[in-house]
């Protein structure tokens, strides 16, 4: 029979799909070309060898071909049992003689990417020269690129397992001042990493990200870049998630898409009336007369100067203006005696 996949893959002539992926996965793993940088040509023919065992084995239509008549008639140097077969069989007609079954081997690295994701998980490129799979992060830094620093180092480490898995999310707060939260802005953050190249070795690189934030942005706010933690064998990198935190501000608090401003006034303002003069968030000059009388409870709703709502910046929520009213300490006798004259019914 020639090359004998079953005992390549370590499996009896019986063996089921299940058989088949499992044995797959564990010698695929084993004999990985990055896996074995010291042995690397060894090991990628053994690699190869895995992966034309199991693309035949796997396949009804080549199985059937290589167990009736072997090797060989996988080379196309005998009839298949019939003229068709799924798996990606093809055939061609000779001028004359019968339809002739050619088997083309699949890539190694294409099989090994349908079990894992990527055609190599040791940061390398893989026997076929297939794309490297990226590692998990472990040690990160970044600072605003031209401005403040906003965070020092991340620190992420997992044990590595036998085959590829996701390292946590690095999460990281960003804080953003209420103006750029309500006009929106462009932050540029420089960071640091570790890739591995081909042989495994780690070397830092520079990146600048961009984070454009979004008008009405609210605290909590995630900002996902994936797989960009530090590489590292076996471990598909960190996603770096940036949180937006709002910073504090002089004049407003947030509440939702509402802004809220408090005023202290006196007694005698809230009275006899009073004008609120405010500078908004983008700049503006806001005045809001109020002509009753104001109650220590009492908050004046201003429509349409709150924060933009992010599903529709052409809307924004309301301005809620409240007063903190400063009472006297002390009343002199005549004061006293104006005051009930004046508030009598």
């Amino acid at each position: 029979m020639g090359v004998d996949y079953y005992k390549i893959l370590n499996v009896d002539k019986n063996a089921k799909d299940e058989d088949l992926k499992k044995s797959y996965r564990k010698l695929a793993m084993k004999w990985h070309p990055d896996k074995n940088p010291n042995n690397k040509k060894a090991a990628e023919a053994k690699f190869k060898e895995i992966s034309e065992a199991y693309d035949v084995l796997s396949d009804p239509q080549k199985r059937a071909i290589y167990d009736q008549y072997g090797e060989e008639g996988l080379k196309g140097q005998v009839p298949p049992p019939d003229a068709a077969g799924p798996g990606g069989a093809t055939y061609f007609q000779t001028g004359d003689g019968p339809n002739v079954f050619r088997f083309n081997p699949r890539n190694a690295d294409d099989i090994f990417a349908e079990f894992f994701g990527f055609s190599s998980p040791f940061g390398g490129m893989g026997s076929g020269g297939g794309g490297g799979m990226r590692g998990g992060g472990t040690r990160f830094s970044s600072s605003m690129f031209g401005g403040d620093d906003i965070f020092s180092s991340f620190g992420e480490r997992g044990p590595v397992s036998s085959g590829p898995r996701k390292a946590p999310p690095i999460e990281q707060k960003l804080a953003c001042t209420l103006e750029e939260l309500y006009k929106g802005a462009t932050k540029r953050m420089k960071i640091s990493r570790e890739i591995a190249d081909a042989s495994g070795k780690t070397m830092p690189v520079e990146e600048i990200l961009t984070i454009d934030i979004k008008p009405g942005w609210k605290k909590g706010t995630k900002i996902t870049f994936p797989e960009k933690g530090n590489e590292q064998p076996n471990v598909i990198p960190s996603d770096l998630i940036f949180i937006i935190d709002e910073k504090p501000h002089s004049v407003f608090t947030r509440d939702g898409n509402d802004l809220i401003v408090t005023q202290r006034i006196t007694l005698a303002e809230a009275l006899t009336g009073y004008t609120v003069r405010l500078t908004t968030l983008d700049g503006r000059n806001l005045n809001v007369p109020i002509n009753r009388v104001i109650e220590p409870s009492y908050e004046e709703v201003v429509p349409n100067e709150g924060m933009p709502i992010p599903k529709d910046p052409s809307r924004r929520g309301n301005l809620r203006i409240k007063f903190n009213i400063k009472f006297p300490n002390r009343l002199t006798s005549e004061q006293k005696s104006g005051v009930r004259k004046l508030l009598s019914p």
